[in-house]
């Protein structure tokens, strides 16, 4: 029997090792510096401890700062050290969970003292001491007696560990005298933390396990990142979107308002934020319109068998809103279930079975700018990026088998065009089947080969994102970039498998046999509010000329130059132009900056010599002074922006 074994490293190339060697053995076989520089490993593409032991076979990376994968270890680790600190700095403090979250950590506690960002900088010096003294992290299988007897005291992590199925081992990580009830991985020890890449950033409330019925307990967030620099880097980012904030600008710009009385998640627009939302689907109307779509408009309430049919009412009631009807009278009530929709798919469906399709009718494409309600958890809630009533450019195509790629295709297509229109970059993402789906294997295979299809046909880089895709089909989302690189979920092309099943939808073949068309979902802005919270932060707020609620605003020098100004304003109107005329009482300078402040791109000086010449000052928001143009001139530029 050989004493030794066969690794693969990520350049194809193999070592030998003895048997029994670990992740940081072969880190030391490679060289000083790799070993020195080391944090943690993937084995089989699974990341590991560096104490990992390897078997014969194995694929083997090491991961460094440099390695993008080792980020949730490295931060999964600091949310350790920050709960050693936390338990060191307050009394009695119960330990709940401590994962990696996207850009940092969180930990939750469960503690009489109250944590503020007034203890952040103790905190911190806490964890940095704790980083220097550079204790490792050593893991340890347990038998579930030995963690109830470690944990004793610690009531939030016995009942994780009761969580814990018989089949699996309880592992635990100690760091000197600090425990955790953890599967890891983490890096060797706390001194491979850069002790100038984290920062606590704020602290929340809470419920244990996300479950409203339990305690709240204070969750602490801190960001990580490899460098110094990128923490700087995100600081500058975080500075930026706080200017961008749609929350704030949305008010100020006068676009839309939410208000405690009305409700969470329920925005009410102004005329300008309704001007905006209007020009974005009367934009898109036209473009589905020129591509063979075809607009229906669907009730905003079904009786409860249509949600039953769909499968909502078993597993989505928890977010609609039910209210019952009565159809019957006074002596003999009968009440009616409804449903008010949170999705558009099933009117859409309904409309299609309700006539006869063979295979020439295919594709059929409905599109509808569909309002829906959603009941999202108030805390959820966050102005227009999560709300619970929003508008979808909702569409749903009917097509044959061959038809598919080619749809799919368009599809992007137009994606390709939006997103070109804001100048934003996006990435796709292919997501596969999950472990609780429906559909036969072979559905799902051709399903996932279509997206794939499609997208290489168009030449578009994607990402797998394994079982993450919808129980009833694969889809393709569409993630975009904004001016200062951050990442927002848009659109999604989704394959239903589902509703035409339960919903018996067909066609006639061109052998005169029936067959289920297959059904595609996909909306590009996905909710149009949502979007629209994305363009403000990305334009912090001054929307390009053609989607500008205000166009331009024509400012008179003096009172008796305001027949001139609304004489010019009803001219630009004419050709579709979104104009106001500021009538105030007050210096024009005054008015210049208070339409700076309202992102209006353009602003039109009048006074005796252009109301003498026909002409206007044109100021342009960002370039300053344009000089004199003449109203018909002007009047091009404003008929030209209109879409």
């Amino acid at each position: 029997m050989s004493n030794q074994i066969s690794v693969q490293l990520p350049d194809g190339s193999a070592r030998e090792l003895p048997v029994g060697a670990a992740a940081q053995d072969l880190a030391a076989s490679i060289g000083a510096g790799l070993a020195k520089a080391a944090l943690a490993a993937k084995v089989n593409g699974v990341p590991v401890d560096l104490a990992c032991p390897l078997r014969d076979g194995d694929q083997v990376e090491i991961l460094t700062l440099k390695s993008p994968d080792v980020l949730p270890i490295l931060r999964h680790s600091c949310a350790h050290i920050m709960a050693e600190a936390v338990s060191e700095l307050f009394s009695n403090v119960a330990l709940g969970i401590g994962p990696d979250v996207e850009n940092g950590f969180y930990y939750d506690f469960q503690t009489p003292d109250q944590i503020s960002s007034n203890d952040f900088e103790r905190i911190e010096e806490r964890m940095r001491a704790i980083i220097r003294e550079d204790k490792p992290f050593v893991r340890e299988v347990v038998s579930r007696d030995q963690a109830q007897e470690i944990f004793a005291d610690q009531p939030l992590k016995l009942e994780l560990l009761d969580d814990i199925p018989a089949e699996e081992d309880v592992t635990i990580y100690r760091h000197g005298d600090h425990m955790e009830l953890c599967r890891g991985p983490h890096v060797a020890s706390a001194g491979k933390i850069p002790a100038d890449s984290f920062e606590l950033q704020k602290v929340a409330g809470a419920y244990w396990r996300g479950d409203a019925n339990n305690e709240m307990l204070q969750r602490v967030y801190g960001v990580e990142f490899a460098t110094k620099k990128e923490l700087k880097d995100y600081n500058h980012m975080m500075e930026e979107a706080k200017k961008r904030d749609h929350r704030i600008l949305g008010p100020k710009l006068g676009i839309f308002e939410t208000l405690d009385e009305v409700g969470p998640g329920l925005p009410l627009f102004f005329p300008k934020g309704a001007r905006v939302v209007r020009t974005m689907q009367e934009w898109l109307r036209k473009e589905l319109y020129r591509r063979g779509y075809e607009e229906v408009i669907t009730p905003h309430v079904y009786k409860s068998g249509v949600w039953k049919t769909s499968g909502h009412y078993d597993f989505y009631k928890e977010n609609m809103y039910f209210f019952n009807v009565n159809e019957g009278t006074d002596d003999d009530p009968r009440l009616s279930e409804f449903g008010v929709k949170p999705m558009n798919c099933p009117g859409h469906v309904l409309l299609y079975r309700s006539n006869l399709h063979s295979y020439r009718d295919l594709p059929l494409r409905y599109f509808e700018f569909g309002t829906v309600y959603r009941h999202e958890l108030s805390g959820a809630v966050n102005g227009l990026f999560r709300a619970r009533g929003f508008t979808q450019d909702d569409a749903h195509v009917f097509c044959r088998e061959d038809q598919v790629v080619d749809e799919v295709e368009s599809i992007m297509d137009l994606v390709d065009q939006i997103m070109g229109t804001f100048d934003l970059p996006y990435e796709c993402e292919i997501s596969t089947r999950p472990a609780h789906s429906i559909g036969t294997d072979e559905m799902w295979d051709k399903a996932e080969s279509f997206l794939k299809e499609a997208l290489e046909k168009r030449g578009v880089p994607y990402d797998i994102n394994e079982g993450d895709g919808a129980f009833y089909g694969p889809k393709i989302d569409v993630k975009v970039k904004d001016s200062i690189g951050r990442t927002w979920q848009c659109s999604t092309i989704q394959v239903d498998f589902n509703l035409p099943e339960r919903f018996d939808l067909t066609y006639r073949t061109a052998d005169n046999t029936v067959e289920r068309p297959w059904m595609l979902h996909r909306a590009i802005f996905g909710s149009i509010e949502r979007f629209l919270g994305i363009l403000i932060e990305n334009y912090a707020g001054a929307l390009p000329l053609w989607l500008a609620p205000v166009q331009a605003e024509i400012i008179p020098i003096a009172d008796r130059h305001l027949d001139y100004a609304e004489d010019v304003a009803k001219k630009l109107r004419a050709v579709g132009g979104r104009i106001e005329v500021d009538s105030h009482s007050e210096p024009m300078r005054a008015k210049i900056a208070k339409a700076q402040e309202q992102k209006v791109p353009y602003m039109l000086v009048v006074g005796d010599k252009e109301a003498e010449e026909g002409t206007v000052s044109v100021r342009e928001r960002t370039e300053g002074d344009q000089g004199t143009m003449t109203v018909d001139d002007f009047e091009k530029i404003i008929a030209d922006a209109q879409v």
